[in-house]
């Protein structure tokens, strides 16, 4: 195998997503955990199901949308400062502790990321995370109107960067992300941040699960769609380690 370019999913996988619970949390006391799991679910939700309808909207119109039904749902009453207040951490997220220096480390191949979020949405975290530094290309599946993990979405890696898909590794932390990719024919690095182990764990120790205990149940998981990814890692930082393993 020979990889020209690395290319990464950006929610999840570079940027933690749960890092919106403390702005959901100062916004609704008592009820963050449970706005930011609802929230994600719906958001990936809505991405599939207007896929499948051909009904697209971009990821900046889903996100909130799946909020507004979020705090319907729990029945929050708030105004739009406080909306657009919690919208805006989806443009300052988290970069995962070890993203950049795993980036700069790979910094002889292409470096990508490939995500369903809207153009605006993306430049703005890269830029404000400081990726743009080490990033060769910031990939919309905008370009297509239809969300990963649609095949069309996975054919901008090749037409941004003119490498073809056996010369590409893919990472994603999220099982459906990685299994739409190998599909497609990428190799594919699947990040395994939450064990079955650690799951077990969590669901003896509470009599009631947690809000992000479910969602790790739902979405963390290894997904059976009939497709494995090539490599199972824990974290970014054994990615560049991965690398060198295939050049010598």
């Amino acid at each position: 195998m020979t990889i020209k370019a690395v290319v990464f999913d950006a929610y999840g996988t570079l940027y933690d997503v749960q890092s919106v619970a403390e702005v959901t949390e100062d916004a609704f006391p008592g009820y963050g955990e449970l706005i930011t799991q609802i929230w994600r679910i719906k958001q990936l939700e809505y991405s599939w199901l207007r896929s499948l309808m051909r009904r697209y909207q971009d990821f900046s119109t889903i996100t909130r949308d799946s909020l507004a039904y979020t705090l319907r749902s729990l029945g929050l009453q708030y105004d739009a400062g406080t909306f657009d207040r919690i919208i805006d951490k989806y443009l300052h997220l988290d970069l995962y502790p070890d993203a950049l220096a795993s980036l700069e480390a790979m910094k002889e191949k292409k470096l990508a990321i490939l995500s369903n979020g809207s153009p605006d949405m993306l430049n703005a975290l890269v830029r404000n995370s400081g990726l743009d530094r080490v990033l060769d290309a910031t990939i919309s599946v905008d370009a297509k109107k239809i969300f990963k993990p649609s095949p069309e979405a996975y054919t901008l890696i090749e037409e941004v960067l003119r490498v073809p898909p056996s010369d590409v590794l893919f990472i994603s932390s999220n099982p459906w992300d990685a299994c739409g990719a190998k599909a497609f024919g990428l190799n594919v690095a699947w990040i395994e941040r939450v064990t079955p182990e650690a799951m077990a764990l969590a669901c003896v120790e509470s009599e009631t699960l947690p809000p992000l205990t479910m969602f790790k149940a739902l979405r963390t998981q290894m997904d059976e769609l009939g497709v494995v990814p090539d490599y199972r890692i824990h974290g970014l930082s054994e990615l560049p380690a991965l690398l060198a393993s295939h050049r010598s």
